[in-house]
């Protein structure tokens, strides 16, 4: 099939406009913290988890975000940055998310548990006997998918 030049802009102009604004909504969340009468962040951000009870979790004070974490993968040297992370002591769990902009989430799929499964393992690595779940969190319907 051949595309036309105006279809290519179009779509580059598409491409463009959804990498800048999930630059931008993945920065506002970096700062988005909702623990008992504490919010801190975008508002409008705020809001919309305040409707999704399975996403508060991942907001509280004690979530770090941007968590740089490294080692080794089948002999190869991993480093690699992790949007949201929540680890529990107490439980011994770890549970992260990776935000994704995409609006048709089947295209990068694959890609994307690869991804999710590299951290898991490196989590697994730096912190043996932990149980770690991974997660997707879909911005263009904030929606969460366990991936690992």
């Amino acid at each position: 099939m051949t595309q036309t030049l105006g279809n290519f802009l179009t779509g580059a102009k598409n491409k463009d406009f959804a990498t800048k604004n999930g630059t931008r909504t993945h920065a506002l969340l970096q700062h988005i913290v909702i623990d008992d009468n504490i919010c801190q962040g975008d508002k409008d951000i705020i809001a919309v988890i305040k409707t999704k009870p399975e996403l508060q979790p991942f907001f509280v004070a004690a979530a770090r975000t941007e968590v740089p974490i490294a080692g080794k993968i089948n002999g190869c040297f991993i480093s690699r940055r992790i949007d949201r992370l929540l680890i529990n002591h107490n439980t011994k769990t770890i549970d992260f998310i990776d935000y994704k902009t995409d609006i048709n989430k089947t295209e990068f799929i694959e890609k994307y548990k690869k991804q999710l499964k590299e951290y898991s393992e490196l989590l697994h690595s730096a912190y043996p006997g932990y149980e770690i779940n991974g997660y997707i969190l879909w911005l263009s319907d904030w929606k969460l998918e366990q991936m690992v």
